[in-house]
């Protein structure tokens, strides 16, 4: 009897069936692009390939699709097409389907620029390329289907580690003025948040490394396209993992990486995030605890109103985001995995400190932060950083009410 409860509970998880599948998809330009992220600029060439990175899970009863793309931003209003082209191909809701970007600053633009136009109208005097913008959307849509077709049995596992790869960017004079640079006193989160999907058999299908950094290694002087730090350190882990490995921004607002804004691959230390981050992703995969087969997710979905800079303008593809004109409706995503971990996500370059504050009055184990997921709604700083000035809170669309209302709102979730 004893041999045959064991059976049972071996066969019981591929049958209640977690399944998952995970895919690459080049989306290189072959043709000179204008890259996004500093002022415009036109690409020369190509340093490093840049990639749709896929995986696709399904609990038996929610299925759940997660993108990291090497681009620096899409709007919404991109978001929301391929969210609609989607569930027609597919039947996936865009409460199922989350796609985030790397925010590498080494990318081509990819449809209209959203609320960066209001505050950065100069670098977008020039057309965008609609015939790379509509490969990009395709290429995700036969993405989703391809990982969709390969499903297997599989099981999960997260867990964390750590890296000193970025940096607080908020430099302080004397006379009090914040610039961009670097603070190696300001706050910063430098944890790496961990997800591993593997076979049965214990093959990694796919890895989701969340850690905050921007994607600024290089300056806006380079005009090759790559996956700057965030494409380094995937490209490194893919290599010694054998499997496609999700690099999921976090708040990284205020965070840049420690070796920022050189003009090239080798005086920005490209190569050298593979040990400062990319080693400390593989030790901290190797330890985290055994997978589980059977594996509950939930993903919800909430909007939180915040009152828009006053004076600000609106673009016309992002009407959905605006109530009454004053209001900017912010989609707020989560997914919960068992009980003791649970991701949220926004269209935003959300500063460190609120994303810290929500994971220390969290009720999970496990509570990570996804920026720059489903669009992009521009900064939201800490009301702090408001009063300070800089950067960051100069080209922010939100009120400074920003930070106390995101962070009600989630942690009422979250409680």
């Amino acid at each position: 009897m004893r041999v045959l409860v064991c059976l049972l509970l071996m066969v019981m998880p591929v049958v209640a069936g977690f399944r998952a599948a995970a895919v690459k998809v080049d989306i290189t330009p072959d043709t000179p692009q204008p890259l996004l992220g500093y002022a415009a600029r036109q690409s020369t060439g190509v340093l490093d390939r840049i990639w749709h990175r896929i995986v696709v899970m399904d609990d038996g009863r929610e299925t759940f699709v997660l993108v990291a793309t090497d681009l620096a931003l899409v709007s919404p209003s991109v978001y929301d097409e391929v969210a609609g082209e989607l569930e027609k191909a597919t039947g996936i809701g865009r409460r199922q389907f989350w796609w985030t970007c790397t925010h590498t600053h080494a990318a081509p633009e990819v449809g209209p620029p959203g609320v960066a136009k209001l505050f950065l109208g100069e670098r977008y005097q020039h057309a965008s390329d609609a015939e790379y913008a509509a490969r990009v959307k395709r290429l995700l849509i036969e993405g989703v289907k391809e990982a969709r077709g390969k499903m297997e049995p599989a099981r999960l596992t997260w867990g964390k580690g750590s890296s000193l790869a970025n940096m607080n960017r908020r430099a302080r004079d004397v006379d009090g003025t914040i610039r961009l640079g670097l603070n190696p006193d300001g706050p910063v989160d430098r944890e790496i948040g961990l997800i591993r999907v593997e076979s049965l058999a214990g093959k990694p299908l796919a890895l989701v490394a969340n850690y905050a950094m921007h994607g600024t290694a290089m300056s806006g002087l380079n005009t090759l396209i790559s996956g700057d730090a965030p494409g380094v350190v995937a490209n490194y882990v893919e290599d010694k993992l054998g499997a496609p490995m999700l690099y999921v921004n976090g708040a990284a607002g205020n965070i840049t990486p420690i070796y920022t804004v050189y003009p090239d691959a080798r005086s920005a230390h490209l190569g050298e995030f593979r040990v400062l981050l990319g080693d400390k992703i593989l030790a901290a995969n190797a330890k985290l605890p055994p997978a589980r087969a059977m594996v509950s997710m939930q993903i919800e979905e909430e909007w939180v109103e915040i009152p828009r800079r006053a004076g600000l303008g609106w673009p016309e593809d992002l009407g959905a985001y605006l109530k009454d004109g004053k209001l900017i409706r912010l989609p707020v995503r989560y997914w919960r995995l068992g009980k003791d971990a649970v991701v949220w996500a926004a269209p935003l370059e959300l500063f460190c400190e609120i994303a810290l504050k929500v994971r220390e009055r969290s009720r999970y184990r496990h509570t990570w932060f996804f920026g720059y997921a489903n669009g992009w709604l521009g900064y939201l700083p800490t009301k702090a950083a408001y009063a300070e000035g800089g950067y960051e809170p100069g080209v922010a669309p939100f009120s400074d009410e920003g930070e106390a209302l995101l962070e009600r709102a989630v942690l009422r979730r979250l409680r």
